[in-house]
Order: structure tokens, then sequence, then C-alpha cells
């Protein structure tokens, strides 16, 4: 039996999905067993283009992965599963995407994958259909732009002057303070943590917990040093490093030093290549 390997192609959207869509992604896996964890992360968008498996949330919870899948944010490592080859190709969503996706039911999703047909119908399949015919991963990016536009379609709704103040939080300072949102947005402590709930999925300290733990951890994969970014003075000590990264990531430092989890590592060095062609919030963790 042949070694397992796992592929993972990442790319920017373009001008007219960047405020919605992360990047678009494909990955392959060739193998009779997968099993890898996908730390926290923001809403997805993916059409299973062969093999099928299953999606084990922190809580306990198992999900099928469908024909097309919507996962809303992760507040904590997820384990995706299968016994046979895969080919998924999708998006991260934006938590303006989201909430364009979803408005205020999205909330309902943190932590949670659903059957898109529950939304797009029949429609959705035949984009798939369009999807596993194209084959290569440039022509399945023109069609998954196009079908990103239509998903997109209410977007007007979408609450974009409220995310881009968090966003640009979330990207400016290795440790943002919740107090410097409220200042920004000009929303009380209680209005601030009930939106940052239903566009992100957690309260804005802990959605700032997972960034830093996020960012610290592209860095320790990578061998690079928290001191010259200034992450190192974010956390207490090393043991406190440790549980925050390994909450938001599922490894501990040196596991993320060691590849011990090929997707992760795979996703890490893929966003990390978009460089500035997406914004730091994408390309730092």
């Amino acid at each position: 039996m042949g070694r397992a390997m796992i592929e993972v192609m990442y790319e920017a959207p373009d001008d007219r999905l960047a405020e919605l869509v992360s990047s678009f992604y494909r990955l392959d896996f060739i193998g009779d067993r997968f099993a890898e964890l996908e730390r926290a992360d923001r809403a997805q968008f993916r059409f299973q283009l062969e093999g099928s498996g299953e999606y084990h949330f922190a809580d306990g919870h198992v999900s099928p992965t469908y024909p097309v899948t919507i996962i809303g944010p992760t507040s904590a490592p997820m384990t995706a599963k299968a016994d046979c080859a895969l080919s998924v190709f999708g998006w991260g969503m934006h938590s303006a995407g989201w909430a364009a996706l979803m408005g205020d039911e999205g909330a309902a999703y943190i932590d949670r994958a659903f059957d898109a047909r529950q939304i797009f119908g029949d429609w959705i399949m035949r984009v798939r259909n369009e999807l596993i015919a194209a084959a290569e991963f440039a022509d399945q990016i023109e069609i998954g732009c196009l079908a990103a536009e239509n998903i997109f379609r209410f977007k007007a709704s979408a609450p974009f002057k409220f995310t881009s103040k968090v966003d640009a939080w979330l990207a400016g300072d290795s440790d943002p303070d919740v107090d410097v949102l409220a200042g920004v947005t000009g929303l009380s402590q209680r209005q601030l943590e009930r939106m940052t709930k239903r566009h992100y999925g957690m309260p804005p300290k802990k959605l700032a917990r997972k960034y830093r733990a996020l960012r610290a951890a592209q860095l320790l994969a990578h061998g690079d040093s928290l001191d010259d970014t200034g992450l190192g003075l974010a956390f207490y000590d090393q043991s406190h490093l440790i549980r925050e990264v390994k909450q938001f990531t599922g490894l501990t430092p040196g596991q993320l030093r060691a590849g011990e989890s090929e997707l992760t590592r795979a996703t890490m060095d893929g966003r990390r290549a978009l460089g500035s062609k997406v914004s730091r919030l994408i390309s730092e963790s």
C-alpha cells in the first residue's frame, strides 16, 4: 500500500468577492484513511467532488460531509474523517459573507455543518457537477466565482461597516483590546458581544484569543520567533502559550513545529503563500 498524500491548493478571490470570500481552495487526498485536525476557523462552503466522510466537532457532534456542505464558524478544532480518497473544492467566508448568506440564522450554525441543498436546492448540485467536470483548479475557481456571486446576491444586507472594523481590530494588534473595539464601533459591551457572537461565532474577547493563537501557531509552525512580531508579549508564559494554541488548533507548539497534522501544515503554508493578495488576517493565521 502506497503512502497517503494530501495536497491543498489556494487562490485569492478577485475584487468582486474580496469582502465576502477569504480564499478559494482545493484539497486532494490519496489514501485509504483520512483523519485530520482542522483548527478553529471562519465559515466554509465546500463541494465534495470525490469521496465522503464526517466532521467531528469539539462538543462531540458528528455531521456527514454532504455533496455540498456549509460549515459555520468554529470556536475549537474539529476532525475531518474519511475512509477513502477525497477531493474537495471550496472557499472560506469572511464574516460579512457569512452574514450575507445566513442573516440572523447564522448563530444557530456555530460549530455545525448542514446540507447546502436546504437553501439552494438542485441548483447547487448542478454547480457541483460543473466543478467535477472542470477538473483543473483554475477552471474550478472561475465556476466557483460565478456561483459565489449568486450565493451572495443579498450582500447588500451584510454588515460590512461592522465587520471591517472588527477585522481591522483583529489584524492590527498582537493582543487586541476589547475596549479599543468598543470605542471604534461606538457600541456598548453588550451590543458588541451580541454582534460578534452573531457574525463571528463568539464574543470579542474569545475572538481576539482565537486569532492571537492562530497567528502564533502560524509562526511556530514555520520556526519563526514570536518576539519579532510582539506576539511573545501577548502570552503570560510558555504554559499559557501552549494552552491557547492547543485550544484553537488542537496541537501544541511542539506538534506544530514537527508537522504532526499534515492538513494543518498544508493549510498554513497555503494561506501564508497568498501574502499580500489577501488580508493579514488570512495570510498570517
